[in-house]
């Protein structure tokens, strides 16, 4: 039997590395920008009925959240109408369509964590316009897997940003900066590493929908800090700062931890609490 064909669309980032890894390469049909532009709609689907994939995986985003603010025509082209097109194509080729959407969709107002029941509120053009991709790929593509992650950071780090938190923070240590972090937004970081391995294991299952995927147990940005610094050995100028006093402009909800409700009942890996995660992210970096 000829192996499942997987195009992976933003091979090269972050996540698109860990998932590379762990596709059989027989399998994979990976797919860069500019020569693959989700937002050329018309050229992307010429691209996927050439390969006719299985899967089409899409780890696309326009994840700058403040610039998105000032650009949010090219937030909705990248993040949302893009996967206008995506699903259609997907549809019309019977594939299965994995999009990554974000905790952001959330106004952080619950106080506890988010299960994929909960309506979402968006607080910026960056949650809005990744919310309304997820309506394109649930209303368009029957056969999809739209999972909600968050604080995500990898060994390749983030092609769109330039860096994750990780690397942000122990580049500025290293530099001697003085470090503000915010302790009044709580999230989960995850490991690219183990939800690329949940991805994959959930794309076996044929269990198509909206689920959440982080890391076990929260933390602020600044706790998030802390433990950088502290598994690494590194001591630096770090200091706790409210949102209030650090100017950014998209609003971000004050707690977006995500609960993997729907995960639980699926024979996944599962993912670790986030110290672990991050320990052993750090002794391979």
């Amino acid at each position: 039997m000829a192996p499942a064909i997987i195009a992976l669309i933003g091979a090269d980032g972050q996540l698109g590395t860990d998932l590379a890894l762990r596709i059989p390469p027989a399998s994979l049909r990976p797919l860069y920008y500019p020569a693959f532009d989700v937002t050329k709609s018309e050229d992307a689907a010429g691209v996927l009925r050439t390969l006719r994939p299985d899967v089409v995986i899409n780890t696309a985003a326009f994840n700058r959240v403040d610039e998105c603010e000032d650009r949010v025509e090219e937030a909705f082209a990248v993040n949302a109408f893009a996967l206008r097109g995506l699903s259609r194509i997907c549809e019309e080729l019977g594939a299965t369509l994995i999009h990554f959407s974000t905790d952001y969709v959330f106004d952080g107002r619950k106080g506890c964590p988010y299960t994929e029941d909960d309506l979402p509120a968006p607080l910026s053009a960056y949650g809005e316009s990744k919310l309304a991709g997820e309506h394109f790929v649930r209303a368009l593509c029957r056969r999809h897997f739209v999972i909600r992650t968050c604080g995500l950071y990898g060994k390749a780090g983030c092609q769109d940003k330039g860096r994750n938190f990780v690397q942000t923070m122990l580049d500025l240590a290293g530099r001697g900066r003085p470090i503000r972090v915010v302790d009044d937004q709580r999230m989960t970081p995850t490991s690219t590493a183990e939800l690329a391995a949940n991805v994959l294991a959930l794309l076996s299952t044929r269990a198509y929908g909206l689920y959440h995927l982080t890391g076990e147990g929260e933390c602020s940005w600044y706790e998030f800090a802390e433990a950088i610094f502290a598994l690494s050995g590194v001591r630096a100028d770090l200091s706790a700062v409210s949102s209030a006093g650090f100017v950014q402009k998209a609003r971000r909800p004050s707690y977006s931890v995500l609960e993997n409700a729907r995960a639980a009942k699926l024979p996944l890996p599962g993912f670790s609490d986030w110290r672990e995660a991050l320990a052993r992210h750090l002794d391979r970096t």
